[in-house]
């Protein structure tokens, strides 16, 4: 999840925003997380969806699929995605120093992303307001370069989850990770201490390992060391809370 401070079109809180992505009724039929199913759902101003339409996205994000079960009958469809959103810093958007929001204001904001669905989201990155010299010498990898690493990193999980039936890191189970992360007791290390003081959860302990084993194969290498771990967590964890597991 991607959390800037630009304003942006809001989408509209209707009643029934929950069935737009996981559509029920008498007869139930595909909603927008498994029309998106091995692609991309990008939802733009997260924070104003109703909590309801948010909270569906649960179950679709942590086991891939989605069950409907209406009049003695069973549906089950597929939603394995790639979330990607943004999100205002506050209801006013400004966000930093120049925010208008009363601290109501901001209660009221964050209270719409709840804290297992932000368990849910691997990487959260705080985007501020660039400076004019930042705008001006924009720079990064092509995507040529990024494309290769991207390959090379997938052929390396390909190869890894042979006789598994899975094909990537985000689709291993807590066991799949506990046999095939290879991970350096340093890096284990590592991760237990910032489980113990920012009070993670199972669910979370495991998405960093998961992203660190990720991180680990874009840069080619074959364990989990203990700097993989630590940028895994610099992307899901705020930077007070890194300070303190420093």
């Amino acid at each position: 999840m991607l959390t800037g401070s630009e304003s942006g079109n809001r989408p509209p809180e209707r009643a029934g925003a929950t069935s737009l992505f996981v559509r029920g009724g008498t007869a139930p039929t595909p909603g927008e997380v498994t029309l998106a199913h091995h692609g991309v759902l990008f939802l733009d101003e997260l924070s104003e969806f109703i909590r309801p339409a948010l909270e569906a996205l649960r179950q679709p994000l942590e086991d891939g699929r989605v069950t409907i079960v209406r009049a003695q009958r069973v549906v089950v469809f597929p939603t394995r995605i790639t979330l990607v959103a943004a999100s205002n810093p506050c209801g006013c958007g400004m966000g930093e120093a120049t925010c208008r929001c009363s601290a109501a204001d901001l209660a009221r904001h964050h209270r719409r992303l709840s804290g297992p669905l932000l368990d849910r989201i691997d990487v959260s990155v705080t985007v501020g307001r660039p400076s004019a010299e930042a705008l001006r010498g924009q720079a990064g990898p092509s995507s040529v370069t990024v494309r290769e690493r991207v390959v090379a990193a997938r052929e390396r999980q390909t190869a890894r989850l042979v006789g598994t039936g899975l094909t990537c890191n985000a689709q291993m189970t807590a066991r799949t990770l506990r046999q095939l992360t290879d991970a350096t007791p340093d890096a284990l290390a590592s991760l237990h201490v910032l489980y113990d003081r920012n009070h993670l959860s199972a669910r979370g302990h495991g998405r960093i390992l998961r992203v660190a084993r990720t991180l680990a194969d874009l840069a080619g290498s074959d364990r989990v060391l203990a700097d993989h771990v630590h940028q895994a967590a610099a992307l899901r964890l705020d930077d007070q809370s890194l300070a303190l597991a420093a």
